[in-house]
């Protein structure tokens, strides 16, 4: 039950004890005896006392709680991983697919057990697959070459590209804002050219997808920028 102080500065309990008068007090004091019934009613308004700053305590905090919001978690970078190239799904599409999409392929018969390859007319790109033993697509690679098929007054961009539509000849740039930063970058030469080979792992997206992506970029030099001269999607680890 609520207790106030009194204008001596005593408690007061409602219906309870009123302390006797200062002199009596002051007497008891210098005697050093309390009666019993004076120290029980005195720790029971104490008591009362207590409860009742401990109450509007609790309206006081809560609102200041009330209007603090919690705090997000920052969210974790976005992942993007890829799933095709040039149409074709890695460690799940087989050759009799991409031979439907592109015919016969140009390399010789001999080899058709373990790769394909195709090289479109007055177009500067071959497109490469690596199949197992039951014909499912493993490796699917796309390649700048420096030649052409036939004679071409202009040559012009294969049609071979991922997904998210990053094809051979693209800035390298283009890469980045599609995938994000890779996993790893690393110096890297063909044909004597140094080139950056830009490493992403797709592990984390689940074993059912292709794992990898292999992006081989020319160098940014003399004020030029980089671009894509290479692009490999496979469904097992490289």
């Amino acid at each position: 039950m609520p207790s106030s102080p009194s204008a001596d500065g005593t408690c007061s309990c409602r219906g309870g004890f009123t302390p006797p008068p200062t002199a009596s007090r002051n007497r008891l004091g210098r005697s050093g005896f309390v009666p019993p019934r004076v120290a029980s009613q005195d720790r029971l308004c104490r008591a009362r006392l207590l409860r009742r700053a401990v109450f509007l305590s609790t309206f006081l905090v809560l609102p200041i709680f009330a209007q603090q919001k919690p705090t997000p978690k920052s969210a974790a970078a976005h992942r993007i991983n890829e799933l095709t190239l040039a149409g074709l799904y890695p460690g799940r599409d087989t050759a009799a697919k991409a031979i439907q999409l592109y015919h016969k392929p140009n390399n010789s018969p001999d080899s058709h057990e373990s790769q394909l390859i195709w090289g479109a007319t007055c177009q500067t790109q071959t497109l490469s697959l690596d199949i197992d033993s039951a014909k499912k697509i493993q490796v699917i690679r796309t390649i700048e070459t420096p030649w052409s098929l036939g004679d071409c007054p202009k040559l012009n961009p294969g049609p071979w590209k991922t997904g998210l539509g990053l094809r051979v000849n693209d800035p390298a740039a283009k890469v980045a804002q599609l995938y994000g930063p890779p996993d790893s970058k690393s110096p890297s030469t063909r044909d004597h050219q140094p080139l950056e080979l830009w490493y992403y792992a797709f592990d984390w997206a689940g074993p059912d997808v292709p794992q990898v992506m292999e992006v081989l970029c020319t160098r940014e030099q003399d004020g030029k920028p980089g671009r894509v001269v290479e692009i490999t999607l496979a469904a097992p680890s490289l």
